[in-house]
């Protein structure tokens, strides 16, 4: 892969995780994004992220300095000029997505491959935004991206083969794991398990066994490395109560409607490890 200079769009969490891996693999990236504190925010938990890799003995602290001093942010769409490829990841809301990528797409290039991370909206929908639909494409990372090995590759309507076939080679050459999927809500991983996170959350609410006890049955008698109340906790309440009821409304499945529980959950600011108030968290509901 000869493409060395990556445009970012967002320094969030996963902004963040993206900017690591793109900057580990020896690439420069320009993140962009609406204030510069943002930037530092962004920046900050980038670090932070390092730090406990240094700590664990995964990368030097010289390696931590090399990868940060490749990430650099920027406050303008223009600043991306230049840019071989771009990522947007900015927050799940499918007109602001189209409105920056309208953007980024007219500065960028014709012909600049531009993906986005999303996890439930639709790709195709998305491309409808950008000058020639056929160089977009999802790639999405998982939480935490720089741990998570594997990446979705999501191919639209329109996808050209030939971008595929780059991001295939982009992907393993960040160290990822890449698989190509079809443009459905969810992906695969997600289509796969949100039927079976909403499950586990009405197998809670109708008191078959404490949250605690869930998570040890599915981790001790299915082998699941993580329990799934765990695991809504870390993927975050509210995220997964947006891509359920995103689904929802593409396809009319009731598997993937929200449980009553977790609309409640989500309603009183009960949101997982982010705030503290979740299943398995200190806040946690009731048991």
């Amino acid at each position: 892969m000869d493409m060395q200079k990556i445009g970012l769009l967002g320094f969030g969490t996963m902004g963040a995780g993206i900017a690591q891996l793109i900057a580990q693999s020896g690439r420069d990236v320009l993140v962009l994004e609406t204030a510069q504190e943002r930037i530092d925010a962004g920046m900050v938990f980038l670090a932070d992220f390092l730090s406990g890799g240094v700590a664990r003995g995964k990368i030097t602290e010289a390696d931590s300095e090399t990868i940060k001093g490749r990430v650099h942010g920027v406050l303008e769409v223009e600043d991306l000029a230049g840019v071989e490829l771009v990522i947007e990841a900015v927050t799940e809301n499918p007109a602001a997505k189209k409105s920056l990528l309208s953007k980024v797409s007219s500065v960028v290039g014709a012909d600049v491959p531009i993906l986005t991370n999303t996890s439930a909206l639709s790709v195709t929908d998305l491309a409808t935004s950008v000058e020639n639909p056929g160089r977009f494409a999802g790639l999405h990372f998982f939480n935490p991206a720089p741990l998570m090995k594997i990446v979705e590759i999501v191919r639209a309507l329109e996808t050209d083969d030939g971008l595929v076939e780059t991001l295939v080679s982009f992907v393993e050459s960040i160290g990822k794991e890449p698989i190509v999927v079809k443009d459905r809500p969810g992906f695969l991983v997600n289509w796969l398990l949100m039927p079976y996170l909403n499950d586990v959350i009405q197998a809670y609410d109708e008191g078959l066994a404490t949250a605690e006890d869930i998570d040890v049955a599915v981790r001790l008698g299915l082998g699941h490395k993580q329990g799934p109340l765990e695991l809504l906790d870390l993927i975050g309440l509210d995220v997964h109560h947006h891509a359920t009821t995103s689904a929802y409304g593409a396809t009319l499945d009731p598997t993937f409607a929200p449980p009553p529980l977790l609309r409640q959950l989500v309603a009183a600011g009960h949101l997982g490890n982010k705030n503290g108030k979740g299943f398995r968290t200190g806040g946690k509901v009731t048991e």
